[in-house]
């Protein structure tokens, strides 16, 4: 969570950090920082729902500067919810920080909010260049600083926390590093870069024991006591050492005290002493109490000397942690990232906080467009398979893996399970405490959602729903991988036999354009949902030129091909001109409910254990603006594509029109609208291939001369 005012105290002091030339050499990546640091740093589009293709751009170059200087990335993701709660208001008060900020971003003013599905395009962009990476089950900082300790190699982030733990290789800063800026010459390559270690900073105060600076850590934030206990304490050592109005001035101040003690023992000695006067000589302060709470929190920072993640980046061997918290089915997809975690929230905490967007604040949370899609999940992880029982046991001993891998190695025995002789159990829903099997054994259990509601996050109760495969999580893995997918097609309300003259990375992305067709409010106008079909279209065309593969199979004469890459130009025209245009938020909304329920779906794919889909090139939010402000002005895409991109773009138009297995009334003219799905000059009706069948499944660019082999163009 980062330690208040820490960052600007050392950066206002170039004492505590020094140049380096970084080359030749480990490190251990936060992947949440850097994600962070990447998109939000580099100007890539907040307003129109994100440019994903940029933004894995961005990363390729990241790591091609690595690469060059001869820097070995390991990549540590944060996971789901803490199950300590100690930090749960802190996530709920940035959570609510974001609504507004994504209000501000709607009406044109500064804001820092990600789109939702940058994640998830950076773990696609890590596994594709090969790159080690691992997805803790909590927050990740511990697990960064045993790696980084035992390696005895730098951490890069942007976290504050990390200046406070002992790390050999020290600390460097993402703002300081320079990784588009390479100098040397061949062979000596070099990052510029500034780092930080505790033992120059201890260093600075006359040799400070290094132990005191998780104290300092604790007394400057609020994770330990009760907010009385913790506000009444920094006013008492305020007073002791002098009053200081910015938190960088009262950090320097309280190091200096702490410097004066020769032991942490000895610093909270005092630190007793103190709240007992100020509490009129009350002794209970000397036998734990706030004491205690603080020892516990200073605990988070100690370093254990072998780090539970060294055997998977070493033996690729699962660690005990993610195995004895997980159904064995999901705890290697779950390590490599390919597990969502709202996944694992869902089964361990029965907790979610869904991330805000760019939309339309008067109308409902663009997450509630894909409810249907996140009840499911919950009920393959919580609902009984044939039984049907209305609880599931807990059987995974989140205890031993969450609360005893200890930070610090204590157990925070506000947050335990306890295993019952009924086997039903539940969360309170605020405390995360279990209740006594017998009081909720006939109360429905619900997964607590956090989402916004006008400007506000609102707490929701929401029902799993059990699919009529009845597939559950313990038993996921003896079941097949077609009625898997049948049971991904049967939440999205699909007919898969109107699919399969697709290949199968786009069945998802069709699939979920008809679900949401059917599940937005208010419903897209046939202008949105060509433009996000073209923006698809402009994806597949982009892919096929960069990998520059020989497209025989492809049904266009190469000297037209020309055709097609004049497009690109064209579409990427429109998209710097969209950047331009002041939002349409009535689009912004419509196309935050499609990534909305792509979001959810991508998760429930996950947990089906299928074949990831790939969103590299899937969704540019400054292009599918563009195209759709260049159909509200009079454009057609008929006048727009040649003569492959319209065989394509009809295709997967038609697909996604024609896959629902929900009963729609006759539209009478559908399709026949600028853009529809009528030929043009000639062309034959689309989709008349459907009985070709698929070919084998091919993944990652390998596979691009064959994606749409199938496609037929009748002259």
């Amino acid at each position: 969570m980062g330690v208040h005012g820490f960052t600007t105290f050392v950066e206002g002091n170039r004492n505590f950090l020094s140049d380096v030339r970084f080359r030749g050499s480990r490190l251990v990546v936060d992947g949440s920082s850097l994600y962070f640091n990447l998109y939000l740093k580099h100007g890539l589009d907040r307003q129109h729902g994100g440019d994903y293709d940029a933004f894995a751009s961005l990363v390729h170059e990241f790591l091609t500067a690595l690469e060059v200087c001869g820097i070995e990335p390991y990549v540590v993701l944060d996971g789901g919810i803490d199950p300590s709660n100690k930090k749960f208001d802190t996530l709920q008060q940035r959570l609510q920080s974001r609504i507004k900020e994504a209000e501000n971003i709607s009406q044109g003013r500064n804001g820092s909010v990600l789109p939702i599905l940058t994640r998830q395009v950076f773990i696609e962009v890590l596994i594709q260049e090969g790159v080690s990476l691992v997805q803790c089950l909590a927050e990740a900082d511990w697990d960064i600083a045993c790696l980084a300790h035992q390696w005895r190699c730098p951490v890069l982030s942007n976290d504050s926390d990390f200046f406070i733990f002992d790390l050999p290789g020290g600390y460097m800063p993402l703002n300081f590093f320079q990784w588009t800026n390479i100098n040397g010459k061949a062979l000596h390559r070099y990052i510029p870069a500034r780092c930080y270690t505790t033992k120059g900073l201890c260093h600075f105060y006359g040799g400070m024991n290094p132990e005191l600076l998780p104290l300092c850590a604790v007394l400057t934030g609020n994770d330990y006591g009760t907010p009385t206990e913790a506000e009444t304490l920094r006013y008492l050592i305020d007073k002791r050492n002098g009053s200081h109005k910015s938190p960088s001035s009262r950090i320097d101040v309280l190091l200096r005290w702490l410097s004066s003690f020769s032991s942490s023992v000895e610093a909270l000695a005092e630190v007793r002493r103190l709240m007992r006067e100020n509490s009129g000589g009350n002794r209970k302060m000397e036998k734990g109490g706030l004491s205690s709470q603080l020892q516990e929190a200073m605990n988070e920072y100690h370093v254990t000397p072998h780090s539970p993640l060294t055997c998977w980046f070493t033996e690729y061997k699962v660690p005990e942690r993610h195995r004895s918290t997980l159904p064995q089915c999901l705890s290697a997809v779950a390590i490599q990232g390919c597990l969502a975690p709202l996944v694992v929230d869902a089964l361990v905490m029965r907790r979610v906080l869904l991330n805000p967007q760019v939309e339309n604040s008067r109308q409902q949370s663009s997450h509630c467009c894909a409810r249907a899609i996140r009840q499911a999940i919950y009920g393959i992880l919580l609902l009984e398979g044939w039984q049907g029982g209305p609880v599931r046991s807990q059987q995974f001993g989140v205890q031993d893996s969450f609360t005893q891998r200890g930070r610090g190695g204590q157990v925070h025995g506000e947050f335990q399970f306890h295993q019952q002789s009924g086997g039903n159990e539940r969360f309170s829903n605020d405390q995360g405490a279990v209740a006594p099997a017998q009081q909720v054994s006939s109360t429905p259990i619900c997964v607590e959602e956090f989402d916004r509601l006008n400007l506000n996050l609102k707490r929701n109760q929401v029902k799993p729903q059990r699919l009529k495969s009845h597939l559950h999580v313990d038993t996921l893995s003896k079941v097949s991988e077609t009625h898997r997918r049948e049971a991904l097609f049967e939440v999205l309300r699909v007919d898969p036999s109107a699919l399969t003259h697709l290949p199968d990375n786009m069945w998802l992305p069709v699939a979920v354009t008809s679900f949401w067709l059917q599940e937005a409010v208010p419903k897209p106008s046939e202008l949105q949902l060509q433009a996000l079909v073209l923006g698809m279209v402009y994806g597949e065309i982009v892919l096929i030129e960069q990998s520059g593969t020989v497209y025989y199979e492809i049904p266009v004469p190469k000297r037209k091909w020309f055709e097609e890459r004049r497009l690109i130009g064209q579409l990427d025209q429109i998209r710097v001109r969209s950047s331009r245009h002041r939002l349409d938020v009535a689009g912004a909304h419509s196309f935050s409910q499609w990534q909305a329920c792509l979001w959810s779906a991508r998760s429930l794919n996950q947990l089906l254990l299928l074949p990831e889909v790939s969103l590299l090139h899937l969704f540019s939010g400054t292009m599918v603006h563009g195209v759709l402000n260049y159909l509200k002005s009079g454009g057609t895409v008929e006048h727009m594509l040649p003569e492959f991109s319209f065989a394509l773009y009809s295709t997967l138009l038609h697909a996604v029109k024609n896959c629902s297995s929900k009963p729609r009334p006759s539209s009478g003219g559908a399709g026949r609208g600028r853009g529809g799905e009528r030929g043009r000059r000639g062309r034959g009706a689309v989709g008349q291939t459907r009985g070709r069948g698929r070919g084998p499944r091919r993944r990652g660019n390998d596979g691009i001369s064959n994606r749409f082999a199938a496609l037929e163009l009748n002259d």
